[in-house]
């Protein structure tokens, strides 16, 4: 591709927003939902995630104190619709306790610290791995860091963007290096990428030929796929 890196993710940008428009996600009421949503979110669909959290909104449990205190098992029940309930209830019991032990259950002085911190802070809680902090950092914190998924993974790769061995950091850096560090920016790319896989760039039986990055199309489907 002749395009420089800056000018192709550029254009990729500006051909999906035109496809589908402005996109709004992680539309939470308050940073902690966003932040139980990136939790929740981990392999499940939005739409039950939003679920989870009704739920947990219903019964009046959106406070770390009440997480922290509610059973695990009936905590764990509340989030069913979200999937992997027991081992999320744990993973959000633990966010919880960080917040607690750091600040005493203030959401705002937690998601204050420097980004470099807050980050090495979340990955550090047992459950959370980089997607889930970047995410935490990104929707809940307000800081303008790029989220990296399997879809952009999978764009990118069969767009032929990236070496299949590249990391999470470095297609990370890609984006970071190469892009207006904008968090409206980050949120709209992100959004966008996820659509763009989920519709035309599925796992299975792609839809190459209607994708609107298809001009940058470097990788054949096989038989099987």
């Amino acid at each position: 591709m002749s395009d420089s890196i800056d000018v192709t993710l550029g254009n990729i940008y500006a051909k999906m927003h035109k496809h589908f428009g402005p996109q709004n996600r992680w539309l939470a009421e308050t940073p902690l939902e966003m932040m139980i949503g990136a939790i929740l979110g981990q392999n499940s669909s939005w739409v039950n995630v939003d679920k989870a959290l009704a739920s947990l909104r219903e019964a009046k449990l959106l406070e770390v104190e009440k997480i922290l205190t509610t059973p695990l098992d009936r905590l764990a029940d509340y989030l069913r619709p979200a999937g992997y309930y027991n081992i999320k209830a744990q993973r959000l019991r633990n966010l919880c306790q960080c917040i607690n032990d750091l600040t005493g259950g203030n959401v705002e002085k937690f998601l204050a610290f420097d980004q470099v911190e807050l980050r090495e802070i979340l990955v550090s809680v047992k459950g959370i791995g980089p997607e889930t902090a970047d995410s935490i950092l990104l929707y809940a914190a307000g800081q303008p860091v790029f989220i990296v998924d399997s879809y952009t993974f999978r764009i990118f790769y069969r767009h032929q963007l990236l070496a299949d061995s590249v990391t999470y950091y470095e297609l990370q850096e890609l984006f970071m290096d190469n892009l207006s560090h904008d968090v409206q920016t980050f949120h709209e790319y992100h959004a966008l990428l996820v659509l763009v896989g989920k519709k035309f760039c599925r796992k299975s039986h792609p839809l190459c030929s209607k994708c609107p990055l298809q001009e940058y199309a470097g990788w054949v489907p096989s038989v099987e796929e």
